[in-house]
């Protein structure tokens, strides 16, 4: 039973890194179209996050401080994509360097957050993240704006929703009755 959930950790955590690269890729190569300096440091960013992903991904736990690091630097990859028409706010408390979590938990939810919290069709687009130590329990939140749903208009329905349910299986498999996942989806917010 133990390879078995091993190897079905490894198989979630595999599953994440695919849109996310090809995200990232695209951004920085929109950079390198027009020579920007900036593409150096984007660059730069994207192989610190995936340098962590290959080596630290692979780890039972790694350092709490090292996780929120991967979500910075995440963060900053994105800032540069949205600038002001997205208001962001990353609030990180109690972070030690001795706390330990189960490696790329965190990083689906900021990623979904930019990926449907920053759509064009949203006026006011925004992203609140905060990460709050408490003893040994960790508070995690990520909050996004989303479009609002007119009556009469046709949405697209919603795809995937594969990194959630992998972070939800994850969560089940290494926190057993350890952790409390709750996801609140209003009419503008997520």
């Amino acid at each position: 039973i133990r390879e078995n959930a091993k190897a079905e950790l490894q198989l979630l955590k595999a599953q994440v890194h695919p849109h996310f690269l090809f995200n990232t890729l695209n951004n920085i190569y929109s950079f390198t179209l027009t020579k920007s300096p900036i593409a150096a440091d984007l660059l730069e960013k994207l192989s610190n996050i995936l340098h962590y992903m290959i080596l630290e991904g692979q780890k039972g736990l790694v350092p709490l401080k090292k996780e929120l690091q991967l979500i910075e630097d995440y963060i900053s990859l994105e800032k540069v994509r949205y600038g002001s028409r997205l208001n962001l706010m990353v609030n990180i408390e109690g972070v030690t360097e001795k706390k330990l979590i189960a490696p790329l938990l965190m990083i689906p939810f900021v990623e979904n957050s930019f990926k449907h919290g920053t759509q064009s069709s949203i006026e006011k687009a925004f992203i609140h993240i905060n990460a709050k130590l408490e003893d040994d329990t960790m508070l995690f939140s990520v909050v996004n704006s989303k479009p609002q749903v007119i009556p009469g208009q046709i949405h697209p329905k919603k795809q995937g929703g594969v990194g959630l349910t992998n972070v939800y299986k994850r969560l089940e498999l290494i926190y057993p009755n350890r952790h409390n996942l709750q996801i609140d989806d209003m009419p503008d917010s997520y």
